[in-house]
């Protein structure tokens, strides 16, 4: 059985980052398992999961931190394990799109927080609408719905949800 550690990399956006940093963990016989890589304003942002032996995990806990100062990385190493699979859940997309405002974030979180709904998964991002230039904010969300809540219920109480916020949104199983 392989065992997972996560890390998380800050650092200035530049050419050559990504293959520095899975070099140095390919080195030690570790490998990357899962990943999430985006650039956020000028920085280079970084998730990792990570897979290997526990005396190549432990390698590598003792050679990145010497290696993210050479990237000029900030690291956080933190040990992990599987996700827990007691409860049957179904994976639902959810795409909210509305014009950008404060809040949208932390009103979506408390929505399904309050069902016991896990977000598993959230990308956000701002832009200018096409041809009028209007600050527009976008939601791209994956959910872990519990089996036994009803499907229907939940879309209708989401949309509604939706409609008080002004927020145009689609949820569907995920694909």
């Amino acid at each position: 059985m392989h065992n997972l550690m996560v890390i998380t990399a800050l650092g200035h956006d530049r050419p050559g980052i990504v293959r520095e940093l899975a070099s140095a963990v390919t080195e030690t016989g570790c490998n990357i398992a899962d990943s999430r890589m985006s650039v956020l304003g000028g920085e280079f942002a970084m998730i990792l999961m990570v897979s290997g032996r526990w005396n190549e995990l432990a390698k590598l806990e003792t050679s990145l931190p010497h290696s993210a100062r050479r990237m000029g990385l900030e690291i956080h190493i933190q040990r992990t394990e599987p996700a827990a699979t007691g409860e049957q859940l179904l994976p639902y997309s959810v795409e909210v799109v509305a014009l950008d405002h404060p809040g949208i974030v932390a009103e979506l979180a408390n929505f399904f927080a309050t069902r016991e709904i896990n977000i598993r998964d959230m990308q956000t991002a701002s832009y200018a609408a096409a041809h009028t230039g209007t600050p527009m904010f976008s939601v791209y969300l994956t959910v872990d719905v519990p089996a036994g809540l009803h499907i229907a219920s939940l879309r209708d109480e989401f949309m509604d949800f939706c409609d008080q916020f002004n927020l145009d949104a689609i949820m569907e199983p995920a694909k």
